[in-house]
């Protein structure tokens, strides 16, 4: 095997043919070839850089407007969460009252959370990387802006409703203390107490009307069952007045003494006989006739004399 200086030995030598022939290309080379090669390369350099230059803005460009519209979202994601806030729980809870709370300053608070003014959101509206770069500072701000104020605003939100909350339970306490006998159904307390104890204040709420409501059943029936038993006194005690003003009446015609009618003579005639009848008067009668006058009523066989005196029972005039 043939080693590499072995080699390099056995390659022949050039000619003097081509020795001669190199030497002639080498001197009719013209002069100003060089300078020419040499501006060439110097051009190439020169267009090879404003290619790289325009490729490397470019790309800062691009990159800036990534940037850019990563800080526009991020701000645009912050303004959302601020405005559904403001629009939401915040807006909500400015309507609740001072007494429906047990410290009416979280309301304060919370008003002068919302007293604020936001910044605007512009974007990212530049063009150049200068402009560009600018707005994704600005952007960083107003984001920055929404989130420290979104967070305050949420702790104002949540005092509010703590607040709330604190004062519908200590509502609810009472009303089951003052509830305690005084409802139709105790099931509604249990309710009402296990809500209390759960801090769930859609769940006091609806306990709590279900104990109102219950009072109010009781007390409707309470009026009802006093109702009818007045009623039924009234009907006993007027019976009973009625029975004793019988009794009274009763004993007062009992009271009373016997009347007995006893026929007057004026005249002075017999003590039996009629006047003087015009048929069927008796002997004593005519007898008394004789001695001038007429008795005071007829005898039972004859019409009383006019002018005579009879009990209406018996002569019927």
């Amino acid at each position: 095997m043939k080693t590499e200086q072995e080699t390099e030995t056995n390659t022949p030598p050039p000619t003097n043919g081509e020795t001669a022939a190199v030497e002639e290309s080498r001197r009719v080379r013209p002069k100003w070839l060089v300078p020419l090669v040499a501006g060439l390369c110097a051009l190439a350099l020169v267009v090879a850089g404003g290619i790289g230059w325009k490729i490397w803005s470019d790309r800062r460009l691009s990159e800036a407007k990534a940037a850019c519209a990563t800080a526009s979202d991020a701000a645009r994601g912050a303004m959302n969460d601020w405005n559904t806030l403001v629009n939401g729980d915040a807006a909500d809870l400015l309507e609740v009252k001072a007494d429906q709370v047990k410290d009416a300053k979280t309301i304060d608070a919370l008003k002068t959370a919302l007293d604020v003014e936001a910044p605007e959101y512009e974007g990212c509206v530049a063009d150049g990387k200068d402009g560009l770069e600018t707005a994704i500072d600005e952007l960083d701000d107003a984001a920055a802006w929404y989130e420290k104020h979104a967070g305050s605003l949420k702790k104002a939100v949540d005092a509010v409703n703590d607040s709330k909350l604190a004062k519908t339970i200590d509502t609810a306490k009472t009303l089951l203390e003052s509830s305690n006998g005084n409802v139709q159904d105790d099931k509604t307390r249990e309710e009402l107490s296990k809500a209390i104890e759960a801090k769930d204040e859609a769940a006091i709420a609806k306990a709590s009307k279900a104990v109102n409501d219950s009072i109010a059943a009781k007390q409707k029936a309470d009026e009802e069952a006093k109702a009818k038993a007045q009623a039924e006194a009234d009907a006993k005690a007027a019976a009973a007045a009625n029975a004793q003003t019988q009794q009274q009446q009763y004993n007062y015609q009992q009271s009373q003494p016997q009347q007995s009618w006893t026929p007057s003579y004026p005249y002075g005639g017999g003590a039996t006989g009629g006047g003087s009848g015009t048929t069927g008067g008796s002997t004593g009668g005519s007898a008394g006739s004789s001695y001038g006058g007429s008795f005071g009523y007829s005898s039972g066989y004859g019409a009383a004399t006019p002018g005579g005196t009879c009990p209406e029972s018996v002569c019927g005039v």
